[in-house]
């Protein structure tokens, strides 16, 4: 191996070294817990989104959202149940699914406030599940 190529993989293994740190840093193992917590429990683990929390600062618990002012909960139903697609606000069934939605992301709170180091929570909209569903919120705007 000659002179520049083991200095570019020295260089090259250092950087990745400390990018591998900053981010080991900056991991909340907590955070790992309490999605995991989400995830273990019966009642939000049959539901077609799985809440999740982002991050956790000074007892803030950031939990990602399929719903926000941007993204109502009727365009979020559509997706997960296509046969909710273009029925009318007022349509029972498209009601009973927002309200199930309303209970779960409600029960994924309390169950966050349960926690001792937990003493609110913030909602984000979840916009990498979104991307993942290929749906563009810019369109949404």
């Amino acid at each position: 191996m000659d002179t520049f190529t083991r200095n570019y993989l020295i260089g090259l293994s250092m950087i990745l070294l400390v990018a591998f740190g900053l981010w080991l840093a900056n991991y909340s193992f907590r955070v790992g817990e309490l999605n995991n917590l989400l995830e273990n429990e019966p009642f939000l683990a049959d539901y077609p989104y799985q809440f999740r929390v982002l991050s956790l600062n000074n007892g803030v618990a950031e939990l990602a959202s399929p719903r926000s002012a941007s993204m109502p909960a009727i365009k979020f139903l559509a997706i997960v149940y296509p046969d909710l697609k273009g029925k009318s606000p007022q349509n029972p069934i498209l009601i009973e699914a927002q309200k199930e939605l309303a209970e779960r992301q409600a029960f994924a709170k309390r169950l966050m406030l349960q926690q001792a180091d937990i003493s609110s929570v913030n909602w984000t909209l979840d916009r990498d599940w979104y991307a993942k569903n290929d749906v563009y919120l810019e369109t949404y705007r």
